[in-house]
């Protein structure tokens, strides 16, 4: 298949490698062209402005945040250099309401939009482990499966209406900010009363909360390794902020979400910018004067 992609950080570059792997003709567009070189000596393309990576079968696009999805998508014009026969996949974790609005905007054209919002870090985009929920026409899905399925583990439909995809990866991401905020706290309480954290969470990541999420993270808190960021602390609070809106939007209070948000502002006044979330751990041993609390 004849495939564009947008939007080469360490998730877009691992996802358009394994599109290139699997043998599709993939054409690469980023604001640093630097970022595209791994990729154009696998074998893909460089589009030098973004309206050269929308001219195939498909366009996957993986942008930071609604900001980005915008300027590219809909400030730029470029869905107007779009041919209606091409299927856009978002695979950004973005606002209910641009997700809504990007629907709105590629059915007046006549281009099919499918929301595909990836669960996992960077690790499992490059061994193609991604659990990746799809929303949008089925015909659309069916036609670029080929390519959720190079990139991904499995593919979750989640029906017609795209913004069903994005709330499901904002309320997800919302439980694992609940997980390592109730790890990091949990772990700290132990600390104060002399069991190590490392083992007080590989009791528990073993037995009542034997789960990827925890056990991932879990490592993480107990041996204190927050950088490099797999998931960097703004994206969290970014993410824990869509979570609060898409709330808002429908009247569903989210209380926990406001106690994610404030200890993430925590971790980012103390200058935690460049850290994983689970740095969250750090927030909590600060806060109860504990050691290795310093940085976040």
């Amino acid at each position: 298949m004849k495939v564009g992609f947008i939007g080469l950080g360490s998730m877009g570059s691992a996802m358009a490698s394994n599109l290139v792997a699997a043998g599709h003709a993939v054409t690469v567009w980023n604001r640093s062209e630097a970022a595209a070189e791994p990729l154009l000596a696998l074998g893909a393309k460089l589009a030098r402005t973004p309206d050269r990576a929308v001219l195939g079968d498909a366009v996957c696009s993986m942008l930071a945040n609604d900001q980005a999805v915008r300027a590219v998508f809909l400030d730029s014009g470029l869905l107007d250099a779009m041919d209606p026969g091409t299927v856009h996949v978002n695979h950004a974790t973005i606002s209910v309401a641009l997700a809504r609005e990007l629907a709105d905007a590629h059915a007046a054209r006549g281009i099919d939009y499918v929301s595909a919002p990836v669960f996992g870090r960077p690790d499992a985009a490059a061994a193609a482990k991604l659990n990746i929920v799809a929303a949008g026409k089925p015909a659309a899905i069916d036609k670029v499966r080929p390519l959720l399925e190079a990139m991904g583990a499995k593919v979750w439909p989640m029906g017609e209406d795209p913004v069903r995809a994005s709330v499901v990866k904002i309320a997800g991401n919302f439980m694992l900010a609940s997980a390592i905020e109730t790890m990091a706290e949990a772990s700290t309480l132990t600390r104060a009363y002399g069991v190590d954290a490392g083992d007080f969470l590989e009791v528990m990541t073993s037995t009542l909360f034997a789960a990827p999420a925890y056990q991932g993270y879990g490592k993480l808190i107990a041996e204190q390794r927050f950088s490099p960021a797999g998931f960097a602390m703004p994206l969290g609070l970014k993410d824990v902020g869509l979570a609060l809106s898409a709330g808002e939007g429908r009247r569903v209070p989210l209380p926990f979400a406001g106690v994610l948000r404030d200890g993430l502002l925590d971790a980012l006044a103390h200058g935690g910018e460049d850290l994983d979330w689970s740095a969250l751990a750090l927030v909590a041993a600060r806060r109860a004067g504990l050691d290795g609390g310093e940085d976040a």
